[in-house]
């Protein structure tokens, strides 16, 4: 079993290699003043755009949101490195560095919804169906992407959500303390904390989402996705759950991730089904 997985992990690294050029570059998310200004002034948003060959391309697009538990952002395995995935499948991939919080969730909802305004502006000229932009988040970046999809609405609401081993809860006890801390504070209202709980805010409009988390993650607790996917399911949302055995936490696209092959397999398969 292990070696037909392996097999097709060198077939689908062999047609990454064999694919048609993409196209890359970095914007500036903010062409002018930033909608929500941030303590840290020298703390600036961007995106870095994967746009796949015009020919293969499909018009489905996805904004990435990176994990760092609000304080810092993994660009690599939980960023820059999807581009080629996406891409070998005709998606474009529009990586995010949103702004830190600093206990202003604003700062980086902000952002994010301007990144999923920006892929609709552009859509045009980057050969993207305004209809099929999704968004994607890991860890913390997991929270933001399901916030912006609990709470966004008109252009900045995604048509789809992947949250791989998401914060979902702010909720004191059940939330991850770090992002929480990071994301509103230390003196935090109830109230506030349970607008920033995503899976208190599903409704029948909430797009479809595939949840991706393992089993033994003891950095952020599997029921932060469990009770996600219960909500999506209890308001009729269509929803994929899928839960390794292993594997922990922050993994991303890392081949050392022991369900990395099936792991792919499964998000490509998700992927095709509408």
């Amino acid at each position: 079993m292990r070696l037909r997985f392996m097999v097709l992990a060198l077939a689908l690294s062999a047609a990454w290699l064999a694919a048609p050029a993409q196209r890359v570059f970095d914007m500036d998310l903010w062409q002018g003043k930033a909608r929500v200004e941030s303590e840290d002034k020298a703390d600036t948003a961007r995106v870095r755009v994967f746009l796949p060959d015009a020919k293969t391309a499909t018009g489905r697009a996805v904004v990435i949101c990176p994990g760092g538990g609000y304080e810092h952002l993994a660009l690599g395995h939980e960023g820059y490195d999807w581009g080629p995935f996406f891409n070998d499948m005709g998606i474009a991939a529009i990586v995010l560095k949103y702004r830190m919080p600093h206990g202003n969730p604003d700062v980086p909802v902000s952002d994010a919804e301007e990144a999923m305004k920006m892929v609709r502006r552009n859509a045009a000229q980057w050969k993207i169906d305004p209809t099929d932009v999704g968004i994607m988040g890991f860890s913390a970046g997991g929270h933001l992407a399901s916030t912006i999809a609990t709470h966004s609405t008109g252009d900045a609401l995604p048509d789809f959500q992947i949250l791989f081993y998401p914060v979902i809860t702010m909720m004191q006890g059940y939330a991850h303390q770090g992002s929480r801390d990071n994301l509103l504070g230390t003196d935090v209202k109830k109230k506030t904390e349970r607008m920033y709980c995503s899976d208190m805010h599903v409704t029948r409009t909430t797009p479809r989402a595939c949840i991706i988390l393992s089993d033994d993650d003891d950095v952020v607790q599997p029921s932060n996705g469990v009770n996600y996917y219960s909500e999506l399911f209890r308001y009729d949302v269509p929803a994929a759950l899928y839960v390794y055995p292993s594997g922990g936490h922050g993994y991303g696209l890392q081949s050392s991730f022991k369900y990395h092959v099936e792991m792919m397999l499964d998000l490509r398969a998700w992927l095709r089904s509408f």
